[in-house]
């Protein structure tokens, strides 16, 4: 199929993108990578009558190293080039591990960081990693603003971007060299979206105790899900096997999934449980390394 005619604009600055969104409001969409949106223009699913592309601003395109530590990400940085930076591999592990698994290579060569966190696809990694990381959404529109990324992420591709506004930037806080991480997904082929997927990273004490945790469930609702009660029962606590295993069943008693036709609700539960106690594991594989 086709997609619905629209009238495209190019800007070179996300001052005239800005612009052209105040212009058009709500008949505008926004055009990054175009890994999501051109199918949807394609089967008709959106028919915008306007198109701002973005590709052309080169100011959205960079991975800096913030004087504090962490990582600045522009919105139209390609995933590939996220995954290939020594800067991200060397300064945010989690990160760097994130984006292989997102797609396929082709796909990653043209996806950008903005355009899949701003599509938030609850079953999709960056979204979840840039809850589980705290990440800050950077956003231009009338009066600029930031966004911490517990606000950003409301129910299915929904944000809380307004019509008129362009995600800018994607702020990672500074990573901890000694904290234990893990991310694992079940997915029906590679390259799929994940029917479920976890998120951990925590600290350990001098006395092997968890410190900070942070887990997030993905692909079990209609966002990412931090899972808070999870994060309350092993915080001060060593993870030995008991330990995680009750950590899993809280984790299944925290989600409420929806089935359809690649899952069931009860699977979805029970994977839920298990990766959480998978990814906790490798987590605490990797803080006992590091320290």
């Amino acid at each position: 199929m086709k997609p619905a005619s629209f009238e495209y604009f190019a800007p070179t600055s996300t001052e005239e993108a800005q612009g052209l969104l105040e212009q058009y409001g709500e008949d505008a969409r926004v055009l990054a990578g175009g890994q999501s949106l051109m199918p949807l223009l394609n089967l008709r699913l959106a028919r915008p009558a306007v198109l701002v592309d973005l590709n052309r601003i080169g100011e959205l395109d960079h991975v800096d190293l913030a004087p504090e530590g962490g990582l600045h990400v522009g919105a139209m940085t390609r995933e590939r080039t996220v995954e290939r930076s020594v800067l991200v591999q060397g300064h945010n592990p989690l990160l760097s591990a994130a984006v292989p698994l997102i797609g396929h290579t082709q796909i990653r060569n043209r996806g950008t960081v903005g355009g899949s966190i701003a599509h938030a696809d609850p079953a999709g990694e960056l979204p979840a990693v840039a809850l589980a990381l705290d990440a800050v959404m950077v956003v231009k529109g009338q009066t600029d603003r930031t966004i911490q990324a517990d606000d950003f992420f409301e129910t299915y591709y929904t944000t809380a971007l307004r019509p008129t506004e362009i995600l800018t930037d994607v702020r990672f806080p500074a990573w901890s060299a000694n904290r234990g991480w893990a991310l694992q997904e079940v997915c029906r082929r590679d390259g799929d979206f994940a029917l479920v997927g976890a998120v951990a990273h925590f600290a350990l004490s001098e006395s092997g105790a968890c410190e900070d945790p942070r887990v997030v469930l993905f692909g079990v609702g209609e966002r990412p899900l931090r899972a808070t009660e999870v994060e309350k029962a092993i915080v001060g606590r060593a993870l030995d096997p008991n330990v995680l295993t009750e950590a899993g069943s809280i984790a299944a008693r925290e989600v409420d999934p929806d089935g359809d036709v690649h899952a069931s609700a009860e699977y979805r539960r029970e994977v839920a449980a298990a990766l959480t106690r998978r990814v906790l594991a490798e987590a605490l594989e990797k803080a006992n390394q590091a320290g």
